[in-house]
């Protein structure tokens, strides 16, 4: 039998989910990563035991959050639309620094990030952009298109102090 060596990282979230990381070495060719019950295993081949792999394992995290995004804020992207009854022009899904999602141009984009938060914030983040694009300035007229579709924004808000979207 061969021996495998496990480490547990740090947790890592999915949809406001804790799940612990786990890396595996073993007698593979190429990394790869699995989700199962509340745990992300990454496998390694042997050889990265020496070595620094805190680059190759946050790639391997970021393909996941890519992945998941692509997957999954369609379905949220369509229950905001459908709850506004209109939509941005268009919407991609890009990797931003030091933010969740931004309104340009009549465009949202969204980093995919965004998945570490739960579905309710990821709404009320994509809300907010759609109704940047509607209302360009977050005037009192910004404030009372928020507390018209989703009257309990503030306590979303206060969920997402210090954090830019």
């Amino acid at each position: 039998m061969k021996r495998v060596k496990e480490n547990i990282l740090k947790t890592v979230k999915i949809f406001g989910v804790n799940y612990n990381l786990k890396v595996i070495y073993k007698y593979i060719k190429n990394p790869k990563l699995e989700i199962g019950n509340k745990e992300i295993e990454i496998y390694l081949p042997n050889k990265y035991k020496k070595i620094k792999n805190e680059v190759i394992i946050e790639l391997l995290l970021d393909k996941m959050y890519d992945a998941i995004a692509n997957k999954e804020l369609d379905t949220i992207m369509e229950k905001v639309r459908t709850t506004l009854k209109f939509a941005p022009e268009d919407y991609k899904i890009m990797r931003l620094d030091k933010r969740l999602a931004k309104c340009f141009a009549n465009r949202i984009i969204i980093n995919p990030e965004i998945v570490k938060y739960r579905k309710e914030i990821i709404e009320y983040i994509l809300l907010y952009e759609f109704c940047s694009i509607k209302v360009k300035k977050h005037s009192k007229k910004f404030q009372e298109m928020l507390n018209n579709y989703m009257p309990n924004y503030q306590n979303y808000q206060f969920e997402l102090v210090g954090v830019q979207y």
